[in-house]
Formats: C-alpha cells, sequence, structure tokens
C-alpha cells in the first residue's frame, strides 16, 4: 500500500510540459513540439490520476494510450496516433479558414486592396473603390480583425505568455509581437481617427502562419497512415480454450500461455506457437514476406498475419506491447518523435533568430524615427515588416516534417527505423560488414548437385542417401531428405542405420552395406573414390558440402549441399557498390565456401573464420580504417558486431537480440533492402538540407529589403503583410517540399 501511495503522489505531483502555441497540449517530459517545432515548457503540476481502461491500441503503443487520455494529452504522440493526429488538424484547418474569411473583406478594405483595385478599375472607377461619405472603415476593420488576433491566433499570444514565463524566446513571441504591434497601434489610430492603419498585416500574418502550420499537421498526419494500418492488423476479437471451453473475448484480454483458435480467414490476434493443426499463414503485411507460410505444431505465429487454409489452435507467448506487432508500431513512433543531428543546429540558429528579429525590429524603428526623417507610423511599418519577415517559423519545421516522412515512407516498405538520428547517419556510411548466413544466403543448405558413378544413377544415389538419413536432424541430411520428398521418390528400408560423429552414417539397407558421409569414412572402410576424384574436387572447390555415398563397398555417388545465394543478393552488392560503399562478407565457415560464395557476389573484402566473438573486432577494424561501418546480420552471433558498428542493421526475421541490438530493422529476409534504407536516408538528408536552405533564405534576403535599407535608394520596401505572406510561404515550401520525398519510393525496389 505504501508503494501504491508513494506512486500515486509522484504522477500527481510531476510536472507538465506545455506547448506554448498549443497550451491543451500536456507531456511529463521535455521535448518539441512536432506540430510547431517549439519547445515544450514546464507548467502546472499534474493532479489528475487515475487508471485508464486498457485496450488493444494502449497496450500495443503507450504513447497511444497517453494520447486518448484527455488531459493527459501528448503532442507528438497525437501526432503519430492518426485520430488525434486527424482533430489536431482539423482544429488548425478550421482555426485557418475562419481567419481566411474574415481577412477576405478585411484586405478589400485596407489601402493596399484599395489599390489593387483602383488599378484593375482604372477610370471607369474614378480611379478609387468608392465608398459611402463617413463610411466607418476602420471601425469595421476593427470589429473584423479581433477575433483573428484573439481566437483564431490565440495560441500565439497564449504561447508567447508562457514562454516569457518561462524566461524563453521562440516562434511564438516573435508571431505575437508582429500581429500585437500591428493591431494595437492601429486601435491607437482608430481612436485619434487616424486613417492610416495595419489591421490588414495583423490578419494577414496570423492566417498566413496558420495556412503554414495546417500544411505541416497535414503532412505529419500522411505518415501516420502506416501505423493505423499496423493497428488495423488486429482484430478486435478472438477466441481462446479455458476451463475446457471456447470463449469469445477482446483480443487485449488474451493472456500469456492462453490457447487461442483461429480458423480459415481469421486474424492472428498476438504472437504464439502452434499447438495443434496445420495452416498456411499470409504473414505479408507485418513481415514483408509476400509467399504464405506452412505452420504445423511448434511453428511460431505472429499477430497480425492472416489464416489462409486450416485450423490451428496456438499458445500465446507474447501479448501486448511485447509482440512483433507492438514492436514495430512503438518503433515508428520514436523514430518519428525523435530528433535528427541536424535538427540540433537548426534550434540553436531557431533561438538565434528570435534575438536577430527582435532585434533587427526595434533598430530599424529607432533608426528610422530617429535618423530617417519619417514619421513614426512609417518607422513602425518598417519595425513591424522586420520582425514578421525574421520570424523562424520554417526553421522548425525544416527537419522534423522530413524525418516524419522519411520514417513514414521507411515503414511503409518494412524498413524500420528506431531514431531520427539512424535515419540521417546512415546516408554516411562508407563501408557495411554483411554476415552471410541468412544475409546473402537462405540460411537453409539445399542439395545443388547429385552425381553417380559405377552405374549409380542419380535417383538411385539420392533415394540411398535419403534413406540413410532419414532419421537424422542433422541439416545435411535433411536436406537430401527434402530433396528426395520433392522429387516424390520412394525411399528404401534402412536396417541398422548408426550415426558415426564427425564423419557421416552406416547402415544396411536391402541387404547392402552403405556408408554416406565424408571421405574419410569411406577411407577408413577401405572404400576406393579414385573413379570420383575428378567430380569430389570440383565441388569441394566451389566451396560446396559433400555427403559421398558407398553401397556394397563400391563408390555410388557424391551429393553435393549449399547454402544457396539469394537471388536478389547480387544486385544488391552491385548497387551499394555503386553507391560508394566498400562491402565485406564476415562468417563462421570455412574460407573456401566464404570465398566462392564471394566470388560469385563480386565481394573481394572477406572475413571468414570468424567466431561470433570476434565478429565485433572485425568491424572495429573497419572503423579504425577512417571508414564509417554498418553492420547486416540475422542473428545472435551478430549482435556485438550488431552495437560496435556505427549503424547495426538486423535483417529478416532474425533473433530478438539482433532486432533489439541494431539501429535499423529489415522486415523482409531481402538483402536489397539495404540499397533501400540507405537511399531513403540520402533521399531524407537531401530533404533536409533544402529545407534548411528555404526556411533561412527568405530571412537573409528579406530582412533587409523589411526594414528599409533599399528605400531611400530604390525606393524598394515590403509592407508587413506582404513579409507575413513570404515568412508563411517558406512553411509552406518546407512542408510541400517534406511530402515530395514520397518520390523515392519509386528507387526502394529492384
Amino acid at each position: 500500500m505504501d508503494n501504491d501511495h508513494d506512486n500515486s503522489t509522484q504522477g500527481q505531483n510531476a510536472t507538465i510540459y506545455t506547448c506554448p502555441m498549443h497550451p491543451e497540449v500536456r507531456k511529463t517530459e521535455p521535448g518539441k513540439c512536432p506540430g510547431c517545432g517549439m519547445d515544450l515548457i514546464p507548467g502546472k503540476k499534474d493532479r489528475q490520476h487515475g487508471q485508464h481502461e486498457g485496450h488493444d491500441m494502449q497496450a500495443m503503443s503507450p504513447s497511444f494510450a497517453k494520447a486518448s487520455a484527455g488531459t493527459h494529452m501528448d503532442h507528438e504522440s497525437a501526432m503519430t496516433n492518426p485520430q488525434m493526429a486527424k482533430k489536431m488538424e482539423a482544429d488548425m484547418r478550421r482555426r485557418f479558414w475562419v481567419s481566411l474569411l474574415l481577412s477576405i473583406p478585411i484586405f478589400l478594405l485596407s489601402p493596399v486592396g484599395a489599390f489593387v483595385f483602383s488599378a484593375i478599375g482604372g477610370s471607369a472607377y474614378g480611379g478609387k473603390v468608392s465608398l459611402p461619405d463617413n463610411f466607418p472603415v476602420n471601425w469595421i476593420l476593427l470589429v473584423l480583425t479581433t477575433p483573428i488576433v484573439f481566437w483564431t491566433g490565440s495560441i500565439f499570444i497564449t504561447g508567447t505568455y508562457y514562454s516569457l514565463k518561462a524566461k524563453k524566446l521562440n516562434m511564438a513571441v516573435l508571431v505575437a509581437t508582429g500581429v500585437l504591434a500591428a493591431y494595437l497601434f492601429s486601435v491607437l489610430l482608430t481612436l485619434i481617427g487616424s486613417q492610416e492603419t495595419f489591421y490588414e498585416a495583423a490578419a494577414l500574418l496570423v492566417t498566413f502562419v496558420l495556412f503554414g502550420h495546417w500544411m505541416e499537421m497535414r503532412s505529419r498526419k500522411g505518415t501516420s497512415e502506416s501505423l493505423r494500418a499496423l493497428f488495423d492488423l488486429v482484430p478486435p476479437k478472438a477466441t481462446v480454450i479455458r476451463d475446457g471451453k471456447e470463449l469469445t473475448i477482446f483480443s487485449a484480454e488474451i493472456v500469456k500461455n492462453d490457447i487461442v483458435v483461429v480458423k480459415p480467414g481469421d486474424k492472428i490476434p498476438v504472437d504464439g506457437e502452434v499447438t495443434e493443426g496445420e495452416s498456411t499463414i499470409d504473414e505479408s503485411l507485418v513481415t514483408g514476406e509476400s509467399i504464405p507460410t506452412s505452420k504445423a505444431k511448434g511453428d511460431k505465429v505472429v499477430g497480425g498475419s492472416v489464416n489462409i487454409t486450416g485450423v490451428i489452435k496456438f499458445k500465446a507467448t507474447k501479448v501486448g506491447s511485447e509482440t512483433v506487432l507492438a514492436q514495430i508500431i512503438k518503433m515508428v513512433e520514436t523514430a518519428q518523435n525523435s530528433k535528427a543531428p541536424g535538427q540540433r543546429i537548426a534550434d540553436r540558429w531557431a533561438g538565434r533568430l528570435v534575438i536577430v528579429a527582435i532585434g533587427a525590429g526595434l533598430i530599424t524603428f529607432f533608426s528610422w524615427y530617429f535618423f530617417g526623417n519619417v514619421t513614426a507610423l512609417t518607422a513602425l511599418t518598417f519595425a513591424i515588416s522586420a520582425v514578421v519577415i525574421a520570424c523562424p517559423d520554417a526553421l522548425g519545421l525544416a527537419t522534423p516534417t522530413a524525418v516524419a516522412v522519411g520514417t513514414g515512407i521507411g515503414a511503409k516498405n518494412n524498413i524500420l527505423i528506431k531514431d531520427a538520428a539512424t535515419l540521417e547517419n546512415t546516408s554516411r556510411l562508407t563501408a557495411i560488414v554483411l554476415d552471410k548466413t541468412g544475409t546473402l544466403t537462405e540460411g537453409k543448405p539445399k542439395v545443388t548437385d547429385i552425381v553417380g558413378f559405377n552405374g549409380f544413377s542419380e535417383q538411385e544415389v539420392l533415394i540411398y542417401e535419403a534413406t540413410v538419413g532419414s532419421g537424422s536432424n542433422h541439416p545435411i541430411s535433411k536436406s537430401i531428405t527434402d530433396e528426395a520428398k520433392t522429387r516424390k521418390l520412394v525411399l528404401k528400408q534402412g536396417n541398422q542405420l548408426a550415426s558415426i560423429a564427425g564423419f557421416g552414417i552406416k547402415g544396411t539397407i536391402e541387404g547392402k552395406a552403405i556408408f554416406s558421409g565424408k571421405e574419410k569414412l569411406l577411407q577408413n572402410n577401405s572404400i576406393n573414390t579414385s573413379a570420383g576424384r575428378v567430380e569430389i574436387d570440383k565441388l569441394l572447390n566451389q566451396g560446396k558440402t559433400i555427403s559421398i555415398l558407398s553401397v556394397d563397398g563400391k563408390l555410388a555417388g557424391v551429393i553435393a549441399v549449399a547454402d544457396t545465394i539469394k537471388t536478389t543478393s547480387k544486385k544488391a552488392i552491385l548497387e551499394l557498390k555503386k553507391l560508394g560503399l566498400e562491402v565485406a562478407i564476415i562468417t563462421g565457415d570455412n574460407q573456401k565456401v566464404a570465398e566462392a560464395v564471394g566470388k560469385e557476389l563480386g565481394i573481394d573484402r572477406i572475413f571468414a573464420e570468424v567466431l561470433p566473438g570476434d565478429k565485433a573486432s572485425h568491424v572495429k577494424k573497419l572503423q579504425d580504417e577512417g571508414k564509417f561501418v554498418g553492420m547486416v546480420g540475422d542473428g545472435i552471433n551478430d549482435a556485438p558486431a550488431l552495437a560496435q558498428a556505427d549503424i547495426g542493421i538486423a535483417i529478416g526475421a532474425g533473433t530478438d537480440v539482433a532486432i533489439e541490438t541494431a539501429s535499423i530493422v529489415l522486415m523482409k529476409s531481402d538483402p536489397y533492402d539495404i540499397v533501400a534504407a540507405i537511399r531513403l536516408s540520402k533521399a531524407t538528408v537531401t530533404k533536409m538540407k533544402q529545407n534548411l536552405f528555404w526556411a533561412a533564405i527568405y530571412n537573409i534576403l528579406a530582412i533587409p529589403v523589411a526594414a528599409g535599407v533599399f528605400y531611400n535608394s530604390f525606393g524598394l520596401s515590403l509592407r508587413p503583410e506582404i513579409a507575413a505572406l513570404l515568412m508563411s510561404a517558406s512553411s509552406i515550401i518546407v512542408a510541400t517540399n517534406a511530402v515530395l520525398l514520397k518520390r523515392v519510393e519509386k528507387k526502394l525496389s529492384i
């Protein structure tokens, strides 16, 4: 009870961080608001507590649960949760449209609007827009602008309050400064009866900024669709056996060791191990493997996959956040909410630009007022324009938008990237080390050659070898037996079959003495192998494993077995070289086998006969040569090397250890996805750089113009509303450019 009380107290008194622009956002840790790029600031203590009812989404995604918990809303989580992202986008859209509709008559009644219509109307309108005498233009502008400033634009004012309270300067301060300066000064001018006002500047600034944020939220919301698709893979209900009875329960209520019944067409609700029945399972939506796999007793099933044919029962081994599907969702969420190294640079410059903007506004005003021989109104116009144009709105969006889109594309293509730093740094790879077995090869030995000697046919050799090895679990024997089954051959009856450790198998088949295995086994039993010398040596030189057969003391044949190379491996290696990477193989197999694979794939650097514990040292060796190294593997023995590498990549189903250690997980067992991951990283980094350019260039070029530096010389200046348009255009360009990253998808597959 004491522990419960302590935990409760801790939860009640936890500091809540909020977004200054979106005070409804609440988070228990400091961070960034992905919608506006602002720092979350400490606010009130959280005194609300209670249990959130569990359901699938909460069990699978902690951030989903937070985002769904009312006042415990997390903006970052919300933007990765499709439902909450939709609500937030709808709010920003509503604010924008209200602001736009009110801004249209404001613009038409403004001096700028009157000038435009005068130019259009010409003599037909007497050179100006005609309004009734004593028409209260400024008072109408005041009425129309006020709800824009204090309702649709309230997020900036509220944000400024919390930012200043936290002694921070950010984008909200800049926007609010520009808006309130234009609005309040316009109100003063209205009260004293002046005809010159800046209502249109305040209204359009709010409208343009809201539009920029709406576009950015749309781009981020679009990246959450892959998560929604993953959520939908889990069936709402499942059938389990408890106390000998079949019960239909919510999938979230399944606990470990429950026996789950799955019928044809049903989705698998959780991860487990088949205990009864046989079936074919479509795992493509989870693992990316397009070919359905056969499942029988002892085989593993993955939550989110679809049962195609038979009825199976399986024991639940992983539920809730432990499932493969939940881990995928968690990985995508983490990546989209993480900060890339490039963003840290942008954050520093955004903070400096706040000071630059405010400083530029003050310097501009005082310079023009005291030394420019202009009115206070003109000086203020230049000052407001300078502050507005210097607003670093787009700078805070530059990398988060690209990261969100990039990780979303990766998830859609079964490339799971754990964080933004990995997404960015993968583009820096100069060398990559590939585990052979299971990565470049299938990981399962297959029969490649069958040669008969002394009158024995290929079929006879295979029947004898398969009969001898039918009772063995050795991978070579199993591959030979599987080949016989594939060819639908009828095996003979074997007697007194016995394994000879390290050499092979001996026995009797239909009264004939049989030896099968290494050449040494036959030689030890006085069997001459010279008749097959040429073929045996040829197969050994190719790096294949062989089993030699003798029947009644006579050499009968040889079967070669090899771990076959994946169909896309050669293409993947070629493309990696085109990307400028040095490619190496690392394996525990003997030198000949490794060299044979390397020769076929065009890989020159071979690390063979490497013990599991030594793989990491070979990766470090490359790092010591000054290379930025990626390591690709699929097994427990690869984990140390994955951890040592600058970028660790787990391929295929792999093992839990490999996946936990790696920075990137390729859900398909396709080596070409290594190329896809690197291309995605390079494309994302390119978009980051482009976005940073577009986010900053308008500041560099437009601040002097807005401040009136060229006014006396060339008559060149920017009114506040035009400055607002240019500032917002930068944000729109950044968001649009990030979305264009989707064009890289066509380059992610062969």
